[in-house]
């Protein structure tokens, strides 16, 4: 009866999310899907799209569910339906997230949308400028969170004086921050210091300027996680794509040992 809950045990899923953008006339767009699969305590560490995992046909399925969602509840504006997917293809809502999140700007890349602008003209009362037809995934896009904590030390938080702060650069290379010389990073919110986000003509050059970027990147003065990004750019599983929501913490001590 309805006094019992039953939940499926998930073994290993990918962490999938769908893009979503309605206004009040009963439009409603995705803008593809996202692969948050890189995780360490079910917070995400490193975000692409698309999701190598799904063909044409089942991003077609997710992404028509992800809309009957919103459309079911008469949703306004920007939001994310997340999934967990299996092995087998099969897939289970888990979440809607009412908001733009984190890892936007990687959907903005390979897609061309301003998803801010867009969600300002919608409360505005404007009509979608999208047609779903015309979305289109252009490339492979790789999102990094760089926090201010110490993997040495069990990513305990290192709030502090930022010392020098130099971005990466270059084509295809965006970094959203408010760092600058002599910022100090307080003790009371979100570790996050940094987003680095690259757009390659295809997942393998993706890889590649996201290690470049890291490599350019410099924060000094305080602890982050940007030497630990490395080695979860440089795991087998993350440069073959076959990982889970599970693999870094499955990797984490072989990782946090490797110089």
């Amino acid at each position: 009866d309805g006094s019992l809950y039953l939940e499926k045990f998930q073994i290993n899923p990918r962490h999938v999310e769908f893009q979503l953008m309605a206004d009040r006339y009963g439009n409603v767009v995705h803008f593809g899907d996202r692969d948050c699969s890189m995780q360490r305590h079910h917070q995400k560490l490193v975000e692409e799209t698309p999701c190598i995992a799904l063909d044409d046909e089942l991003r077609r399925k997710m992404g028509e569910t992800a809309i009957n969602a919103a459309k079911a509840v008469d949703y306004i504006g920007a939001g994310t339906v997340e999934f967990l997917l299996g092995d087998d293809g099969a897939y289970y809502f888990m979440e809607m997230n009412t908001r733009l999140q984190v890892e936007h700007p990687v959907t903005e890349m390979v897609t061309g949308a301003d998803l801010v602008c867009e969600q300002i003209r919608i409360a505005l009362g404007d009509k979608l400028d999208w047609k779903q037809e015309n979305i289109k995934l252009s490339g492979h896009a790789i999102e990094i969170r760089i926090n201010a904590e110490d993997p040495t030390r069990n990513f305990a938080p290192c709030p502090g004086q930022i010392s020098e702060y130099l971005p990466p650069g270059g084509p295809g290379v965006r970094v959203d921050s408010h760092l600058f010389n002599n910022y100090v990073v307080p003790p009371y919110y979100d570790s996050m210091l940094a987003k680095i986000i690259v757009h390659g003509k295809d997942r393998q050059q993706a890889i590649v300027k996201s290690k470049n970027a890291l490599q350019e990147l410099q924060i000094k003065g305080i602890k982050h996680n940007a030497e630990f990004a490395m080695k979860l750019l440089n795991m087998p599983e993350f440069e073959s794509g076959n990982y889970h929501s599970g693999t870094v913490e499955e990797k984490l001590e072989e990782l946090l040992a490797r110089d």
